[in-house]
């Protein structure tokens, strides 16, 4: 069976979706960032930078938020 990128996609997908079901902010945030960051290699991958970027943007205000709520 060979590898391939569609899996890290459908991944990054379902955990976008499992994260917006969630009542928890800290985890939705959390969950989400995770989501966001696979998105990342998903387009690293694919070298599609539109979704570098924008789920890198995402995941930086995700973490952002956690860590200022953390305080």
């Amino acid at each position: 069976m060979e590898f391939s990128p569609e899996y890290v996609g459908y991944l990054a997908s379902l955990l976008l979706m499992i994260s917006f079901s969630l009542k928890n902010v800290k985890l939705l945030r959390t969950v989400n960032s995770i989501g966001c960051i696979v998105f990342v290699i998903y387009g690293i991958m694919l070298s599609a930078w539109p979704i570098v970027i924008t789920n890198g943007f995402i995941a930086m205000i995700n973490i952002f938020y956690l860590v200022k709520d953390k305080k």
